[in-house]
């Protein structure tokens, strides 16, 4: 819960450059004007498991599944006054386990650090910024040295490679291939 506030109590600059973001992009509108949610009750978990092996819809409930996670679990914004400014922070929590899925990372400490570092070029949210530099203090020196020689410069990399994050209607991309997607934004494949 306190990270959440720290991410809506900072980020008074990086959101508003978000939602321009947004607003200039035509799916990125398209989500700010229909503001989907990814719930567990918007999602057709029983037809994402059907979809074959590959694609988001199937690797995302692998994922949730395989680390035991829902998308419930995301808090509503409690200190963003602006209402699309709140709901810009709200999909940013609520892909973050699709940032999971397309980057290939896990939930334990070396995978949330990766995805912080992408998170936080593609953002700007300093409570990114946070996670991916205090995060490593409890890694293991082998840990350490792979993340700082291979996974912190593919995530810096693909994150500025990649176009927002926020302007892909993942709700409408569910047969899509991960790899193919990956492509389409720009992300590199996973080292």
């Amino acid at each position: 819960d306190m990270v959440a506030v720290l991410g809506e109590t900072t980020g008074c600059l990086a959101l508003p450059n978000l939602r321009d973001k947004m607003k200039h992009h035509p799916e990125g509108y398209r989500i700010l004007q229909e503001r989907p949610r990814i719930r567990l009750s918007t999602l057709d978990m029983a037809r994402l498991r059907g979809l074959p092996d590959g694609s988001l819809g199937r690797e995302y409930v692998r994922f949730l599944e395989d680390n035991k996670v829902s998308p419930d679990t995301r808090m509503p914004p409690k200190f963003v006054d602006d209402e699309e400014l709140a709901y810009v922070i709200q999909r940013y929590r609520e892909v973050h386990d699709l940032m999971h899925t397309l980057l290939g990372m896990p939930t334990n400490m070396l995978g949330e650090v990766v995805v912080k570092w992408f998170e936080a070029v593609q953002t700007g949210l300093p409570m990114c910024v946070l996670g991916a530099a205090f995060g490593p203090v409890h890694l293991s020196a082998r840990k350490l040295q792979v993340l700082a020689t291979e996974l912190v410069p593919w995530a810096i990399r693909s994150g500025r490679n990649a176009s927002c994050i926020l302007n892909v209607y993942y709700e409408q991309r569910w047969e899509q291939p991960v790899e193919s997607l990956r492509e389409e934004i720009g992300i590199f494949p996973p080292p």
